[in-house]
Order: structure tokens, then sequence, then C-alpha cells
């Protein structure tokens, strides 16, 4: 089983993608974003590798108007001996890699333009991961689309569709669920007569689900059985309700307790099932959360005995985003890793979540910008620190924000390359 995250890797110095827009998307500027993103993949690759995170969806981005005539590079040639070495470095590291087409690509629709533009953006997808020449473990999520006032007549145009579809994107898509239309029911009645792998989201199953629908458990069970050998490990998505928000907008963090029920009940009900009475047939849990590989490395090092170390490498990421918020929680959390045979993760994380559910105190906001700020002022020059101590003695008059504080530090983190600030949390949280 692997943990895992989507789409942008956070607090990783290299690892943000770029975008153009149409208006600017000549050839010479779609390569040299292009070649970017391509090493920026490289080095989230890397980090997941260091981190044991061995399942990443890769953002559909990556190659900009990957599906649209306005890409008119070819870039599986062109960018060939890049796209292979990230396929290797995935497949060295046992990492699984996915992707996830956005709204906008609806198989099912009855627009047949929409429809051709659709199969062009998963032929892309298709092409993309074959170019990392990755086996059919490696997946593209979709889901089924929309109901257009009927469902039944919907979900018979997404199979037909599906049948239509070259044999390089059915090796590899796989259906999901949805919080508002298709339950997981309709998902794995049209798995049944498409033959594509159901991936099932807890969160959308909690939103949308029939009054006399089956269990989680039962229907993830039922998800399984979709999965065959050369489609790997069954995936499943799991997310936590923001609150206070729409009704599916995903938390921005995982709350490690609540995750650790779900996951203790999932364990406790696959050792129960399976035939030796082991949890071997654990599926890879795709977290869906606003920050990304912070919630991914938290429920990983909870869930796997990592090492006092993977905990002080975390301490040393989170100490000043905690520090700004309550200084009590930061020095329980130092007090904590004393112990160097121990292996705290749970309440390392958990006094770490409360820490940052408090609003920012304005006291120890500041004790923790000058901490950050003890990194960058070797290297400043008169000026900048003649306008950073401007800026906190606004800030202390309540005329300045904490947000234009570190908006500061970020900038002198940036041009100063203090890594050790810009792979903390500092700035993230």
């Amino acid at each position: 089983m692997s943990i895992g995250y989507a789409s942008k890797t956070l607090a990783v110095p290299g690892a943000a993608m770029r975008s153009i827009t149409q208006r600017l998307a000549t050839p010479e500027r779609l390569a040299a974003v292009i070649a970017d993103n391509l090493a920026a993949l490289e080095v989230a690759l890397a980090y997941n590798a260091r981190n044991r995170i061995n399942l990443f969806r890769i953002s559909s981005d990556v190659i900009p108007f990957g599906s649209s005539p306005v890409n008119t590079l070819d870039w599986t040639a062109d960018f060939a001996p890049q796209l292979a070495a990230l396929g290797r470095t995935a497949r060295t590291h046992g990492m699984r890699l996915s992707m996830h087409p956005g709204q906008y690509t609806v198989l099912n629709s009855p627009n047949a333009d929409v429809v051709e533009r659709a199969v062009a953006d998963l032929v892309y997808h298709a092409a993309f991961l074959d170019a990392l020449e990755l086996d059919a473990t490696a997946k593209i999520v979709l889901h089924v689309g929309g109901a257009y006032g009927d469902k039944e007549a919907a979900l018979d145009r997404f199979a037909r569709a599906y049948e239509t579809l070259p044999a390089t994107v059915r090796r590899r898509l796989v259906i999901e669920n949805d919080d508002r239309l298709f339950t997981a029911r309709d998902v794995l009645a049209l798995s049944r007569r498409t033959g594509a792998p159901v991936v099932f989201d807890t969160l959308h199953h909690e939103l949308n689900h029939e009054p006399d629908s089956p269990g989680w458990l039962e229907l993830l069970d039922e998800a399984r059985a979709t999965w065959h050998a050369q489609d790997g490990p069954q995936k499943m998505h799991y997310a936590q309700q923001a609150p206070g928000r729409r009704p599916g907008s995903h938390a921005d963090t995982i709350g490690i307790d609540a995750f650790l029920a779900f996951y203790q009940e999932l364990v406790a009900f696959r050792s129960a099932t399976s035939e030796n009475g082991d949890n071997s047939s654990l599926p890879d849990i795709m977290l869906e959360v606003k920050d990304k590989n912070l919630s991914a490395l938290k429920c990983i090092l909870c869930t796997h005995h990592e090492g006092i170390a993977a905990l002080e490498r975390e301490w040393a990421r989170y100490k000043y985003a905690i520090l700004e918020h309550d200084q009590a929680a930061y020095q329980a959390l130092r007090q904590l890793l004393k112990d160097k045979h121990g292996y705290p993760a749970v309440p390392f994380y958990e006094t770490a979540e409360r820490a940052l559910s408090l609003p920012e105190d304005p006291g120890s906001f500041r004790n923790a910008a000058q901490h950050v700020w003890g990194y960058v002022s070797p290297h400043v020059t008169t000026r900048e620190r003649t306008s950073f101590d401007t800026l906190m003695t606004r800030f202390g008059r309540g005329e300045a924000t904490g947000e234009a504080v570190k908006r500061r530090l970020l900038l002198l983190a940036e041009r100063y390359e203090q890594s050790y600030l810009l792979e903390s949390y500092y700035f993230t949280l």
C-alpha cells in the first residue's frame, strides 16, 4: 500500500510548474516551458523518492496545451530523453504515477465536438505516460461527466464512447464516482459494461449515495474486483470535508485522528475478509487535500515507523510555522522529540494541527519572523535591513500585515538562496 498526493509539490524549491497563455504560446516559448516543467517534475520525483512517497499524480498541465492545436511541437520526440529519464526514476523507486484530466474532459457529452476534444485530451494523457515508458499500472482517472437530465442515457453515451477509444487510452483509463451525479453504484455498473477499473472516492461517496447504498468498505471491496493484475494494486481517493465550505471542498490538511480511524477500519476489514487473514490487499490511497505532500508525509509517518530522524526532519520544516501560532506548542514539540528512542508521530502531528488551527498571535508571529530573519540578515544589504526594520515597526503598529512581512522574508530567502527556509513550511502554511 502506498499513500500519495496530487499535482503540486509544496515547499520544495524547483518543483513548481510554469504555465503560459495561449496568446504567448509560440513554439519557442512552449518548448521553454515544457523543459522547465519536466525539470520541475524531476525535482518533485526526487523529493518523493527521498521521503518514500510512492504514489503521485502528475499535473495535466505538464505539457501546456497538450491536446490542443495550439501546441504544434512533437514534444514526445523533442523531449524523449527527459521523458524516459523521468520514467526510469519512477520505476527505480517503485513510484506509481497517474494523471487526472480536468472537468472539461467530458466523454459522455451529447455534443460531438466536446467528445472529440475529450478523446484528444485522453490521447494526450496516455501519450505522456507512454513517453515515460510506464506500464498499465500508471492510470488516467476520469469522472463519468454530466447527466444532462437523463443519467441512464448519459451512462450509455459514456459506454459507447469508451468503446471507440484507442487501446493506448483504454489500458490506462479508470473511472471515479463523483459528489453530485454518479454514485459508486453507478460507476460500478458502468465498469461492468466497459471493463474500466473503478477508483472509489470516500468523500464523494459520503456526499452522493443511494439511501440503501452499502457501506463504504463494501463498495470499496466491490471496486477491488474491477482491478486486474495488469492494472496494479487497487487505487482509491481519500479526502476530508473542509469545515464551513461548499460540500465537496477538500480540507486544507488531513486531520490525522480522522485519517487513522479510517485507516484502522480499512485494515481491520481487509484482514477479516482476506483469505489469509492479513492486510496485504490494502489499496493505494491518493489523498486529495490542499497541503498536498505535507499531508501525504504526515499520513505515511503515522502509519509506518520511519524512525525519529524522519520526525526531526519534519520538525525542522514545521517549527517556525508552529512558533508563529503557539509558542507553548513549539516548546512542547521540542520536548517531545528529545527521546531519541521513541517514535511519537501521532502526538507530534496532533500537537502541530492544534497549534496551526489557532489564529496567529502578534507576539508569536513577531518572534517567528525574527527567527527567520536571522537566517537572511547576514546576507542583506544595508538598505534591505533598514526596509525590513521599518516593515516590522509598521507591523507592530498595525499598519502592515503579517502577509506583507512573510512576503518580504520569502523574497529575501529566495534572493539569498536560503534552502533551509525555502524547504520549511513557514511560507506554505
